[in-house]
């Protein structure tokens, strides 16, 4: 476990603006590479030579392609993630079937975004450890949405951490679904009703009848 971790891992962190650019540009160039030739055919070279930089340059962050996978994996969940983040802090103290709504919406508009990367980076995901990066992103997820469900002007009578996994977990399954689907494209739309429908009944059988608090400051 610990030499697969090893293996997975990038060597070092970017601490100045000029390494910062170079590690843009070889995940960038992994992702490119990624879809023009496939994870097979993928190497350190061609990353290399995509982006503009050195083997040696590569090999100061990255140790090997599974690197350069996972490393770009989590940037593309860490977008996810700041999606999340900002409607979080546009619906502080909405409905919650409006917060819901918003969140579903967006967890699975910013994957339809760039619909080739998704797939796949999550094709890859397997073979460099998707599920651990996942689990992060997840976890910071449910503390944001667990702050945002606390904003509310309705008392939900359901724990809010149990409420924010359920959420997250059918939103997956939903999202998951429509990227292996044959035309994401032209079934987003109707899959995004349905998944609205889902979670807007969810939180409202959450909601205390007997309660209902002002909103928070």
């Amino acid at each position: 476990m610990q030499r697969l971790q090893t293996l997975v891992e990038p060597r070092k962190s970017p601490v100045q603006a000029r390494s910062t650019a170079s590690v843009d540009a070889i995940l960038k160039a992994t992702v490119q590479v990624l879809l023009r030739v496939g994870k097979e055919k993928l190497t350190t070279t061609r990353v290399a030579e995509r982006a503009g930089v050195s083997v040696g340059t590569l090999y100061q962050y990255f140790p090997n392609k599974s690197a350069l996978l996972r490393a770009a994996l989590k940037r593309h969940m860490d977008v996810m993630f700041a999606e999340v983040q900002r409607v979080c802090a546009e619906q502080r103290g909405q409905p919650v079937e409006q917060m819901v709504e918003e969140l579903a919406t967006a967890f699975l508009a910013v994957k339809m975004r760039d619909l080739k990367t998704s797939r796949a980076l999550y094709a890859v995901s397997s073979d460099v450890e998707g599920a651990k990066v996942a689990a992060g992103t997840t976890a910071r997820a449910n503390e944001a949405i667990v702050e945002l469900l606390q904003s509310a002007p309705e008392t939900l009578a359901t724990d809010l951490r149990l409420v924010a996994t359920v959420l997250q977990s059918t939103i997956a399954g939903v999202k998951r679904q429509l990227l292996e689907s044959g035309a994401p494209e032209a079934q987003f739309e109707m899959v995004r009703r349905e998944l609205v429908l889902v979670v807007r009944s969810y939180v409202r059988a959450c909601v205390r009848q007997d309660v209902f608090s002002a909103p928070q400051a």
